[in-house]
């Protein structure tokens, strides 16, 4: 849980091009086929995204303005339920009477 609420903080920590420069294609249509899919660049869009340049992030990937409030959502919503196995949100909004 720890690791999950950290996670957004480190990666405001690195440079917005910390995925910029790498050679590796881990995409398998590009790496088989040479043609870019839809999710190609979403990393380093999202990256971006992440650091609101939203210039840079529309140049990887169209897609990144629409992936990141997503992935926001699906942190909180991850969020939300670790907190509940824990029982963080049990006393949140009751009365101390």
């Amino acid at each position: 849980m720890i690791a999950l609420l950290i996670f957004p903080f480190v990666l405001w920590v690195l440079p917005s091009t910390f995925f910029d420069e790498s050679e590796v294609i881990m995409c398998p249509s590009r790496l088989f086929f040479g043609v870019e899919c839809f999710g190609c660049g979403i990393t380093r869009g999202v990256m971006h995204m992440h650091h609101a340049e939203v210039a840079d992030a529309l140049y990887f990937n169209f897609g990144s303005p629409f992936v990141y409030p997503a992935l926001i959502a699906l942190w909180a919503f991850w969020v939300y339920r670790g907190g509940q196995r824990l029982n963080w949100w049990k006393g949140i909004g009751k009365s101390a009477a």
